[in-house]
């Protein structure tokens, strides 16, 4: 009981009971696991939809990458099971040693990694390759969420105290960046900026960190060929809509293609190799066209529950004193809602393009594992949070209180 934050409230001190009763109610079970189910399963029908055509083409097998992706579930879901029985605590005490490993990981990928479409960014395992950066965003917010709680004072009065996990997350930055890999930095980054800004750092080191970032991302910008040209092309991709455009003007041609209603499940023209990559970066506009306005809609919707969901938890978990929790709910929270919405950027042209896959739709092992595991630590937090409010309920009625 002694853990719970007092609130204060119209006057009133807020007592643990009713902090307790008030988690109680707002904890709802299997909300958040049929959610993720519900995107998870939409994820392969749609991924079966939109690779057909090129996987009979390649693979002479229609439903190639829908059955791996089905395979890739699986696996994460055993290794969800195993990770679910594991403590928070557990999170906490090995986030060190994690940072480590994925920074050990990424130079691994530099030196025998293999090479597509110009980047490096998988090892491969004969049967199927691992995309490091996805375990980095993850290893990184676990990392940063028990230096908060350990640090936390450090944090907003100390420039070294706010500067030391910058280093390590600068050093996964530059190798990912190597790669090339400038998505997985902007989502690290910029989570990791939200949860320093609401652990209390001064706000004059946060501007001065938010100046450096964007000096930094327009010289990466300016400075490579190839990125410069991504600008470009986003700017004004009907200018050359055959080359630099092409894949832009072909996803807007997709979205503006499925009305309010779409064209319906299968009937996408784009996804028969007009589009590239339309079963992994760009899927959210092959169901555009097939699903309309009206499967965006549904599709946001469960995105915005899961995003409402991680913060609920985040200040659930606070009140209860548990600040590593209520910090890794919000990491996991802004990661999701961050790469959700970068990646629907992109597809509709408001965004330049960036290689980031859609959380839990899009076609990928290694993002398939790595949500699955982080939906998880989300529902471990669930548990943990409900099960310290029957606690506190159950205590107060042995004792008498009404």
């Amino acid at each position: 009981m002694s853990g719970l934050v007092q609130r204060v409230a119209s006057g009133k001190i807020v007592s643990p009971e009713n902090i307790a009763r008030q988690s109680r109610l707002e904890l709802k079970q299997y909300a958040l696991l049929m959610a993720v189910i519900a995107l998870s399963l939409f994820g392969v029908v749609m991924i079966a939809s939109a690779s057909m055509a090129y996987a009979e083409k390649n693979y002479g097998m229609p439903l190639y990458f829908a059955s791996r992706q089905l395979t890739f579930l699986f696996i994460g879901l055993i290794a969800g099971t195993v990770l679910y029985q594991a403590p928070l605590s557990a999170w906490e005490k090995y986030g060190p040693y994690l940072i480590i490993v994925s920074l050990v990981f990424l130079l691994l990928v530099l030196l025998i990694g293999k090479e597509v479409n110009g980047s490096k960014r998988w090892i491969d395992l004969g049967v199927f390759t691992v995309q490091v950066s996805e375990t980095v965003k993850l290893f990184i917010i676990v990392y940063l969420a028990g230096y908060l709680v350990r640090r936390g004072e450090l944090v907003q009065n100390t420039i070294g105290g706010f500067m030391r996990p910058l280093g390590l997350i600068l050093i996964a930055s530059v190798l990912l960046l190597l790669e090339p890999d400038f998505g997985a930095v902007v989502v690290i980054v910029l989570t990791a900026c939200a949860m320093l800004f609401i652990a209390g750092v001064k706000l004059k080191q946060f501007m001065v960190l938010l100046v450096s970032l964007a000096v930094t991302g327009t010289l990466l910008i300016v400075l490579s060929p190839y990125r410069a040209r991504r600008l470009a092309s986003f700017l004004d991709p009907f200018d050359d809509p055959f080359a630099s455009g092409f894949q832009l003007t072909q996803s807007l041609i997709a979205i503006g293609s499925g009305g309010i209603t779409g064209t319906g499940l299968g009937n996408s023209v784009q996804k028969l190799l007009y589009l590239p990559e339309a079963h992994t970066d760009f899927l959210f506009a092959v169901m555009c066209e097939e699903f309309g306005f009206i499967g965006v809609i549904v599709v946001v919707a469960l995105y915005g529950f899961i995003l409402w969901k991680s913060f609920n938890l985040a200040k659930i978990a606070d009140q209860q004193g548990n600040r590593f929790a209520g910090y890794l709910a919000l990491g996991i929270g802004v990661w999701i809602g961050l790469q959700s919405f970068i990646n629907i950027g992109v597809n509709m042209g408001i965004l330049p393009t960036k290689g980031i896959t859609l959380p839990m739709m899009s076609y990928g092992g290694s993002s398939a594992i790595v949500f699955i595991v982080s939906f998880t630590v989300l529902l471990r937090i669930e548990l943990e949070t409900r099960q310290f409010a029957d606690k506190v309920l159950r205590g107060n009625s042995g004792g008498g209180a009404s």
